[in-house]
């Protein structure tokens, strides 16, 4: 009587384990652009339940950037250009909308777009 084998062939496991390789390495350079993000709406957070009430757009930009600081949020990622204040349903909202650029293999990059509006209590300081 004979048994039969069941199972995967050298040949069949080091193709898995390349694609399993390949969507590892796509997971290590995705993952720390989506942490990175994590503290930005963190930051985000935190500016909005302080208010805004009589602070003009490069204060609220001036700390918000400190507070993406502790976030360790890179100072290349966001610029100050990047954080605009607008009129949302519910009132004022603080938004950050960026572009960030992943180098992946050779001359394949990722690019990864962020956009994110919080509402914020209090009004904005007119321009001077």
């Amino acid at each position: 009587m004979k048994s039969k084998q069941a199972g995967i062939t050298l040949m069949g496991f080091l193709i898995v384990l390349a694609v399993v390789g390949f969507f590892a390495y796509m997971a290590m350079k995705l993952v720390p652009s989506y942490t990175e993000y994590a503290g930005v709406v963190k930051a985000m957070n935190q500016v909005s339940s302080e208010g805004v009430e009589g602070k003009s757009l490069d204060e609220i930009r001036r700390e918000l950037m400190f507070k993406l600081g502790f976030q360790y949020v890179d100072d290349a990622t966001i610029h100050p250009s990047d954080i605009t204040m607008g009129q949302g349903a519910g009132g004022n909202q603080l938004h950050v909308s960026y572009d960030k650029q992943v180098p992946f293999i050779y001359n394949i990059d990722f690019l990864i777009h962020f956009d994110k509006s919080v509402p914020v209590q209090g009004n904005v300081a007119p321009p001077q």
